[in-house]
Parts: structure tokens; C-alpha cells; sequence
């Protein structure tokens, strides 16, 4: 069970919204971050006692949509001077295979410091025929999206239309990206994202389509967008780091 391999001081489970499990990791520096069990979202990130991502306000949490779609299993938590770290795991079972027919096994591990919040997602391929898939991080950032930029993807190709100047963060592909991009959250806040294997970004915000939040967050995500193809037994991980500057 979850709760049997809390750390009193650093990891603790609890009940949340929609009765669903959520882990909170608190750095003894005083940042703190949430992660549900559904979906094995990160769905807080605070520092300073700033939360520096967002939840859209039509999330579900009802355990039967989205945030997104399966449980995680919290199977290891850690403390390393004062910041905690946790793995999820999740397998195939009759829902995944319902939708995509392959045996495999995931492992995230979310580790908290003063200032960073790190990500590692570890993809094996268990079953007995090769598979191919893509990845991405949908990470959701608090901002303003007029006053919000990102550093670091110029002379970037772009997989869809150029960026509309007058929305620039609306939607686009950005291929082969560089191990570090800067996001200025319009808010005050410099954030960098660093990566590791992962190849591309996107960078998104609804605009219109979601008036009642649009202009409070910008969606920079790291993604995988060409196929990764695994034969039977291998594993494919990639890792983010985000750090407030």
C-alpha cells in the first residue's frame, strides 16, 4: 500500500478532490509539490509559497476522466537531505489494452528540491512484439499568456504554422529544441526547463476556445513527437528538470 512506504516528514498520502489519492512532497527548504495517483499528474508546484503551474478550473476529478485516465502505484519514496523523492509504476491492464493492445511497464520518479522540480519517466517494453509511441509532458504554467515568453527555440523548425504574432503561444511544434528553453511567466517568475531525451516542445494556450482561463496559463511542454520504437525487453527515459531562477 501507498501509505506504508511514507515518510512522515517529506511524503505524505492523502484523500483529495473526488476522494482520489494525492502525494505531497514537501522540501525541508519549504517548497512543496502535489502529485495525484490518477493520471500521476503533478498537479502543484510551489516555491516560496508561489504555486508556479496550473490546474485549468474544468479539470475533472472524478476518477472516471481525465486528469489522465489511469492509476499510478506509489512504490518507493526517498528522502536525500531533506528532498523527497517518489516512483510511481504503472502497467498494462484490461483499460490500456482496450485502447492500445501491448504489455508494457512505467516507472515516474518526481523528486523535489529548494528550487527544482525534476521528472523522470522510464517507458519498458514487456511484451513479446515490438511497439512504437510518442510521449509529451502536458505541463501547465501559471502566467499571464500576453506578457509570458519563452527563450531558446529561435531557428527552430516548426512542425505547423508560424506563431501568430498576436498570440504567439497559441499552438505550435517546435522540433529538435535545444537541452534548455527559459519561460518569463509574465508574473514575475523565471523558470528554466531543462531536458533529457526529450526532442521537441509545445507550446500551447486555448485562447478563445477557453475564455474563463485563457489569459492565466501557457501550456511548454517537452515531448517525444517522432515515434519511439521499442523491440521486447527495452526501455526508452527521458527526464525534465524544471528550476525557478
Amino acid at each position: 500500500m501507498a501509505s506504508e512506504i511514507e515518510n512522515a516528514d517529506y511524503v505524505k498520502v492523502t484523500q483529495s478532490l473526488g476522494d482520489l489519492q494525492k502525494v505531497v512532497l514537501t522540501c525541508v527548504h519549504g517548497s512543496e509539490a502535489e502529485v495525484y495517483l490518477y493520471g500521476g499528474c503533478v498537479t502543484s508546484w510551489k516555491v516560496d509559497g508561489k504555486d508556479l503551474l496550473f490546474v485549468r478550473p474544468d479539470a475533472v476529478f472524478t476518477g472516471y476522466k481525465p486528469i489522465r485516465n489511469m492509476n499510478w502505484s506509489l512504490v518507493n519514496s526517498e528522502n536525500v537531505e531533506g528532498n523527497p523523492c517518489i516512483t510511481l509504476e504503472l502497467k498494462d491492464g484490461p483499460y490500456s489494452r482496450s485502447m492500445w493492445d501491448y504489455s508494457f511497464h512505467a516507472l515516474y520518479k518526481v523528486t523535489l528540491d529548494r528550487n527544482t522540480l525534476s521528472t523522470e519517466i522510464k517507458i519498458t517494453n514487456t511484451d513479446e512484439k515490438p511497439f512504437s509511441f510518442t510521449n509529451a509532458l502536458h505541463t501547465y504554467f501559471r502566467a499571464s499568456a500576453v506578457e509570458a515568453s519563452v527563450r531558446g527555440l529561435k531557428g527552430c523548425k516548426t512542425l505547423n504554422k508560424d506563431p501568430d504574432p498576436k498570440n504567439p503561444v497559441e499552438d505550435c511544434i517546435f522540433l529538435d529544441v535545444p537541452g534548455e528553453l527559459n519561460l518569463d511567466n509574465g508574473l514575475g517568475d523565471l523558470i528554466t526547463i531543462k531536458n533529457t531525451n526529450w526532442s521537441d516542445a509545445v507550446l500551447w494556450n486555448p485562447h478563445l476556445a477557453i475564455e474563463s482561463c485563457y489569459k492565466d496559463f501557457v501550456c511548454v511542454e517537452n515531448a517525444k513527437v517522432g515515434h519511439v520504437h521499442l523491440e521486447p525487453n527495452e526501455s526508452w527515459t527521458a527526464a525534465q528538470h524544471l528550476s525557478k531562477t
